[in-house]
């Protein structure tokens, strides 16, 4: 009997299977497999630059499938990842069941399945950034007792051919609808796409970023995901990125996760929106309000930002979006409901009014708990991230919240209530840190904090001292100064990093 929870699910797997992938097994891929007629079997794993890599099987004798999905298969990590030595580069890359989708592109019929990467040893890579992930979610739960979840905002610009006709405003794009919102199909498209890979679709719209420029014209669209488990969080942002350039790829459109593209106008960032629960229940609000439990991660987020940069904004145009009046936070500071701090306390349903009965007089009212709803979101970071250890370097600093001794004084010290940036309100931004202005600012940052990313073992000093050289290699330390002589850079290098991510 088919579980009318899944009657509506768009993912093939949950409804034919009857069951959450969380629960899938190896028997059921296969089951799937056989019953659905698969023709490929494709492994598809995150590589070093943060995209997705692919290994293809043709699915023609059952006990080679049996195989390929007990063993896994082996790939040469050097090409993979810079800090793997040429010596010693095999890996093995193993599914992660959980993971199974339809590939809505492939002509054949083809399932895909995310990987992990094992060692020769058998044992989890510990310097994959999906296992750093996993043991930073391991490690907050040891010392909180509660789990960690989050959910991706992921904003892109959509570049196509330029349509003289119902022209946006400029900059004044935010939810607008079609036809002054030219790529409101292909978001849809995307989105049922998502939804259909399992990815679990909040909703979508149209972003504040829209221009024209010569022949094509420039839209800023934003898709964001449900609260779920980090890991899984991690995973719909990389599955959602690879999904938005195939579909843009096969009709012909450019897409743009770069966090800066043109001076003036509104750059796209990647908010994270975090929650801690237990038991299934949301631990950050009692009667309505925000408690401690909420407010020691928020003191763990104020603590690590400016390291945590070196996670979430990786390449030199990321800097060019942190400056005022950008809608992107530029001190390091939290408060609610307010776009100009660096952790907003999102608007949540903590009122009992039914508004729905309120609105709809034939509706009955009910009594209204919507605090499960409520989050934490961390503004900063953008697409150059890598996800993974975006998402693991968040939950290390919420789980040093909880290891600061004077962790509430120090979250209600940074908690403003103001639009930071008015002149009115300068003087208590003079009283805030700033978040650091470069590539090269962050490595130094994170070189001054990494004890606590290294603590209990879960990112690896080898891999701190690799994104420390790394970021430094920009050698970006003076770049506002070097704009202000040579405009032209700014360019050059929006040019370079168009394709990050």
């Amino acid at each position: 009997m088919i579980n009318q929870k899944f009657s509506t699910n768009l993912n093939p797997l949950v409804r034919h299977l009857n069951k959450e992938p969380k629960d899938f097994t190896k028997l059921d891929v296969i089951q799937f497999i056989k019953n659905n007629g698969i023709k490929m079997l494709n492994f598809r794993y995150v590589g070093g630059d943060g995209r997705l890599k692919t290994l293809n099987f043709v699915v023609s004798d059952e006990d080679y499938l049996e195989q390929v999905l007990s063993h896994g298969e082996r790939v040469d990590g050097s090409s993979l990842f810079s800090f793997v030595e040429t010596g010693s580069s095999d890996l093995y890359v193993i599914p992660q069941f959980r993971t199974a989708f339809i590939d809505p592109f492939a002509e054949l019929p083809t399932l895909c399945l995310l990987c992990a990467y094992y060692t020769k040893d058998g044992k989890p890579l510990e310097i994959s950034p999906g296992y750093i992930l996993k043991k930073a979610a391991k490690s907050f739960q040891t010392v909180t007792g509660m789990e960690f979840q989050a959910m991706g905002e992921l904003e892109y610009y959509v570049v196509g051919k330029k349509d003289d006709l119902f022209l946006a405003t400029d900059q004044k794009g935010y939810h607008e609808s079609s036809p002054f919102a030219k790529f409101e199909h292909f978001r849809m498209e995307v989105m049922y796409m998502l939804a259909c890979a399992g990815c679990l679709v909040k909703y979508g719209h149209s972003e504040v970023g829209n221009f024209t420029l010569e022949d094509k014209v420039y839209e800023q669209n934003e898709i964001e995901f449900l609260v779920t488990d980090v890991e899984d969080a991690a995973n719909q942002l990389i599955i959602a990125k690879w999904i938005i350039r195939k579909l843009a790829y096969k009709h012909g459109l450019d897409v743009t996760f770069a966090p800066k593209i043109t001076s003036g106008k509104a750059g796209s960032g990647m908010h994270i929106h975090t929650r801690i629960v237990k038991d299934g229940k949301n631990c950050m609000v009692t009667g309505g309000k925000l408690n401690d439990t909420a407010k020691k991660a928020i003191a763990g987020y104020m603590q690590c930002a400016p390291s945590l940069t070196a996670f979430g904004n990786m390449n030199p145009t990321s800097y060019f979006r942190l400056v005022p009046h950008q809608e992107a936070p530029t001190t390091v500071c939290w408060g609610d409901r307010n776009r100009s701090v660096l952790v907003r306390v999102p608007l949540g349903w903590t009122s009992k009014e039914d508004m729905v009965a309120n609105e709809n007089p034939l509706e009955e009212p009910i009594e209204m708990n919507g605090s499960e709803k409520q989050t934490v979101e961390f503004r900063c970071p953008d697409c150059s991230a890598d996800v993974y250890l975006l998402l693991a370097g968040l939950t290390v600093a919420a789980r040093s919240g909880f290891e600061m001794e004077n962790a509430l004084e120090f979250a209600n010290k940074k908690y403003v209530d103001v639009n930071i940036f008015h002149a009115e309100h300068k003087h208590i931004v003079a009283d805030l840190d700033s978040l650091p202005a470069s590539c090269w600012d962050s490595a130094e940052m994170l070189d001054k904090q990494r004890e606590i990313y290294e603590r209990h073992g879960v990112f690896p000093a080898h891999i701190i001292d690799g994104i420390i050289k790394d970021l430094k290699k920009f050698n970006d330390k003076d770049i506002r100064k070097e704009l202000d002589n040579n405009p032209g850079k700014m360019m050059e290098l929006v040019k370079k990093h168009y394709n990050c991510g």
